[in-house]
C-alpha cells in the first residue's frame, strides 16, 4: 500500500513539473485578455460606433439627399 502511495506521489510531482500544456494556457490567457479589452472598448465607445454606422447608413441611403460626413 505504501508503495502505491509513493508511486502516486512521484507521478503527481512529475506531472506538476512537466511543462506540457503550458503553451495552451498562455494562449488561453492572452485570448481571454484580448476578449476583455475588446468588450470594454465596445462598451465605452458604443455611442461613437452607433453614430458612425448611422452616418454611413445616411450616406448609402439614396432616397434622402443628406450630405455625407466630412469627405
Amino acid at each position: 500500500m505504501i508503495d502505491r502511495i509513493v508511486v502516486w506521489a512521484l507521478s503527481l510531482r512529475a506531472r506538476a513539473r512537466s511543462e506540457r500544456g503550458q503553451d495552451v494556457m498562455e494562449y488561453a490567457l492572452i485570448t481571454g485578455g484580448i476578449a476583455i479589452v475588446l468588450i470594454v472598448a465596445i462598451l465605452i465607445f458604443t455611442g461613437a460606433i452607433t453614430n458612425a454606422f448611422t452616418e454611413l447608413k445616411n450616406c448609402i441611403d439614396f432616397e434622402t439627399t443628406t450630405a455625407c460626413g466630412p469627405f
